[in-house]
């Protein structure tokens, strides 16, 4: 059922051993670090002079979306753009289209967005690509769009650098050896399938003391529960556990409370208060690794820009990745998300 996408992973070994890959996009696009995406000084007048206006229509409302979009204001803010409209498709891909139609109205010149299905994505962006927006795509593409002439850029995390920091945090809570349970995403989607491999390789190559025991696909966040109690009940002394990400980590710490079991290291990327919330508290979880999310939009405001501006634009952009412990998660989630960290984390 899923397809790994090892060619989309493009891992080489060098003498030592250890792992070093690339991120690379959906269809094998180069990557170009966040921080080289920048509107000139020396343009900044001239885009103020052009009266841009820009929409932001996201798939869904979370401290990350709310992170992406302030990066994203700020940077229109001081270019002079206008964001003339906002919107949430709370991942329903025909709100998604309504939105669009209704963004159009207001007749931006960048639209920046998170494609919710290729496929029906295609159609969705269709009119609004017909009418030369600058379309900037959130970690997604819709099927069949060609850069640079459909789009200005795919900006994301870098894939691969989230799951060898996450596996680099789980060895080193666990001496570098012991065993491990993987739970990965089954789905074909390159953002998490990048990460999870990373994870995987990382653990493969730079840790020979370390194995991994047990593999799980995860296609439903709700059986994640579920999922590592069949682990644990077959592996009860496992060393640590992956998860794609913060949702199923929740479900796999409630498995891990309900065997009594406080030994057992967790990690998982993308920061969430109940995961932090366990790792402050001394609970399983060790680390989060997670994206610069603000950074993400600040990226994509000035990939839009530059795309009008006809300066060539890279097609696939990714901004750092960041771990939280407990002696830095403060510091990461303002770094992530542009907030201060909850209060209950705080304390």
């Amino acid at each position: 059922m899923r397809k790994l996408l090892l060619l989309i992973t493009m891992i080489t070994f060098i003498a030592s051993g250890s792992a070093i890959a690339q991120t690379v996009g959906p269809n094998g696009e180069q990557a170009t670090p966040s921080k080289q995406v920048t509107v000139a000084k020396s343009d900044v007048k001239k885009v103020k002079n052009m009266k841009l206006k820009a929409a932001l229509l996201w798939h869904d409302q979370s401290d990350f979306v709310n992170a992406v979009t302030a990066g994203a204001k700020d940077e229109f803010k001081r270019l002079g753009v206008k964001v003339v409209a906002e919107a949430n498709a709370a991942f329903d891909a025909a709100k998604q289209k309504a939105d669009i139609e209704n963004a159009l109205i207001k007749s931006p010149n960048i639209i920046l967005s998170l494609p919710l299905d290729p496929a029906t994505s295609a159609a969705a962006f269709r009119e609004a690509k017909d009418e030369g927006v600058s379309l900037v795509f959130l970690s997604n593409l819709p099927a069949g769009y060609q850069h640079p002439q459909d789009y200005a850029a795919i900006v994301t995390d870098d894939l691969f650098a989230m799951g060898k920091q996450a596996a680099d945090a789980l060895a080193k809570s666990m001496g570098k050896k012991g065993t491990v349970g993987w739970i990965y995403h089954d789905a074909a989607y390159y953002v998490t399938n990048q990460r999870d491999n990373a994870f995987k390789k990382t653990i493969e190559t730079d840790y020979p003391n370390i194995k991994i025991v047990a593999e799980s696909g995860l296609a439903d966040p709700a059986r994640a529960e579920e999922i590592a109690n069949a682990m644990l009940l077959k592996n009860p002394n496992i060393g640590g556990i992956y998860t794609p990400w913060a949702g199923p980590a929740e479900g796999v710490l409630a498995a891990l409370r309900a065997n009594g079991n406080k030994k057992t290291k967790l990690v998982t990327l993308d920061l969430s208060e109940p995961v932090a919330l366990d790792m402050v508290n001394g609970g399983n979880v060790v680390a989060i690794t997670a994206d610069e999310a603000y950074e993400l939009g600040r990226a994509m405001a000035a990939a839009g820009v530059n795309k009008i501006l006809g300066k060539k634009v890279p097609a696939f952009v990714i901004a750092p990745a960041i771990t939280a412990t407990p002696k830095n998660v403060e510091k990461v989630w303002k770094q992530s998300l542009n907030i201060q960290a909850p209060k209950s984390v705080r304390k």
